[in-house]
């Protein structure tokens, strides 16, 4: 049985595109990023590096990438998810991704909102804004701030709908 506040915490974050303008402390990202680096890796690797980005010019260039990281642009920070795939290169898209959920995760926990902002077609320019190395792949880049909205959630598809048993496409137990 899963625990009311559990399910409750996990079905109440949201993506937030819109922040108040004021300056999360940097011990509170510290803090989600201690609980991030608990997610699960193949091997125990734990192939992932976190920048966090303040700069309001990098913030603005890191914003122009594409048009769905424009909430970087009243958010009070960045947080870049790295992952290496040297360290680990069978598996360091979805361990990087894990770890960045971990992150979203733990930020919703503290109080704070974010946004993923994806970051697959677009890894030169985010190397080149955090200066990563050819082998740190970004996976995601997480807008932070406090949350300046409270965004209803979005309708789901049912259990039903996407759950099959032993084989795909059998509905039936």
């Amino acid at each position: 049985m899963i625990a009311v506040d559990c399910r409750e915490f996990l079905i109440s974050r949201r993506s937030i595109r819109k922040f108040e303008p004021k300056e999360v402390p940097l011990e509170l990202v510290l803090k989600a990023i201690e609980i991030a680096r608990y997610a699960p890796s193949a091997k125990n690797v734990q192939p992932w590096y976190f920048v966090i980005v303040r700069d309001r010019e990098k913030m603005a260039r890191l914003a122009k990438i594409h048009p769905g990281a424009k909430p970087l642009e009243n958010a009070s920070l960045a947080i870049v998810v790295l992952a290496d795939s040297y360290a680990s290169p069978v598996s360091y898209l979805v361990d990087g991704a894990i770890a960045a959920t971990y992150l979203w995760l733990a930020l919703h926990c503290l109080g704070l909102g974010a946004v993923w902002i994806q970051t697959l077609r677009n890894i030169e320019e985010v190397r080149n804004v955090v200066n990563a190395p050819q082998n740190l792949v970004p996976v995601a880049i997480l807008a932070v701030g406090y949350p300046a909205e409270k965004p209803e959630p979005k309708p789901r598809k049912s259990v039903e709908e996407i759950t099959f048993f032993e084989e795909y496409g059998r509905r039936n137990p």
